[in-house]
């Protein structure tokens, strides 16, 4: 099975963290969240990837290193001009062959059963499957009585469902994508209901979802993957007399001085924090000396 990740976005929701680093590698519990989401299509059978990239596209070209880190190919895309989903995804079309293949965004955790999506969808008869949930307030999404989408508002409603971030749809599809430049999937799903063209509803329930498209989701992905204790990475000095409070996240190569107290909080590789600074609901990304208390900051 081959799938495409969504990983050329600019993150804007997650300013100021994705300021220097793209959302696909933002670390969660110590891990970016795109070597989660790789661990993830690989337990369910995927061998090849491709991942479009372009907001600091050179890091993520970096870190996937052609898949040599994760024991499997995996291509990545650049975008010089940023194409938006449905370009992306048309954009791969030299990559896939004659089977299905899923796509799914690179800010999502999940355990959702991909495997039973994906024959769903082998058995459905149409160019895409959609894997819904009921999430509010993100549900957007309309299904009938046939599990068939008949509809894609713009804003949250009763007896709709959410869109998980995963796609699972046939090389026939591409054609009913623009050819070229800047498009959004969702334009070309809605075009297909129109013209009568069914689209397919895989609706999971009673699994783990989490997005990070925000800071407050940033951080509850953290704290959950953390299971809500702590996560210290390797190669850190943590001084006897320094405390991590609730749930903490640090990262690798950290120093934590005397007398330091983290609560509900992220480190990210390499922080060190002075003597006595108390750090509460923040996350820090800076490799200079924390030297003062920080409540609810980013720094």
């Amino acid at each position: 099975m081959k799938a495409m990740i969504l990983a050329a976005g600019f993150g804007t929701r997650l300013g100021p963290l994705t300021n220097k680093r793209p959302k696909a590698l933002m670390p969660i519990a110590n891990k970016p969240v795109i070597a989660r989401v790789i661990d993830y299509l690989k337990t369910h059978g995927v061998s090849r990837i491709i991942v479009n990239a372009h907001h600091h596209h050179q890091q993520v070209v970096d870190f996937l290193d052609r898949g040599n880190p994760f024991g499997l190919d995996i291509e990545v895309r650049v975008e010089p001009e940023i194409l938006g989903t449905g370009g992306g995804i048309k954009n791969t079309e030299d990559f896939w062959d004659v089977d299905a293949f899923v796509v799914i965004n690179s800010d999502i955790l999940t355990d959702i059963d991909l495997t039973e999506a994906y024959e769903y969808h082998k058995k459905s008869e149409t160019l895409v499957t959609l894997v819904l949930h009921d999430c509010e307030p993100y549900n957007q999404i309309q299904v009938d009585g046939n599990r068939h989408v008949v509809g894609i508002d713009s804003t949250a409603g009763p007896h709709r469902l959410a869109f998980t971030g995963i796609h699972i749809m046939n090389r026939e599809l591409l054609s009913h994508l623009p050819g070229e430049g800047y498009s959004d999937i969702i334009d070309s799903y809605r075009k297909l209901i129109r013209s009568g063209k069914p689209i397919s509803a895989y609706v999971s329930e009673g699994h783990y979802w989490r997005d990070i498209g925000n800071i407050e989701s940033y951080k509850n992905a953290n704290k959950e993957l953390a299971r809500n204790k702590f996560a210290v990475g390797t190669g850190c000095h943590i001084d006897p007399s320094a405390k991590l409070k609730e749930w903490v996240v640090v990262g690798e190569g950290c120093h934590l001085e005397a007398e330091v107290e983290i609560r509900r909080s992220i480190l990210w590789d390499n922080v060190k924090v002075g003597r006595g600074v108390k750090v509460t609901d923040s996350i820090v990304t800076s490799l200079d000396l924390v030297e003062t208390d920080l409540v609810g900051g980013i720094l």
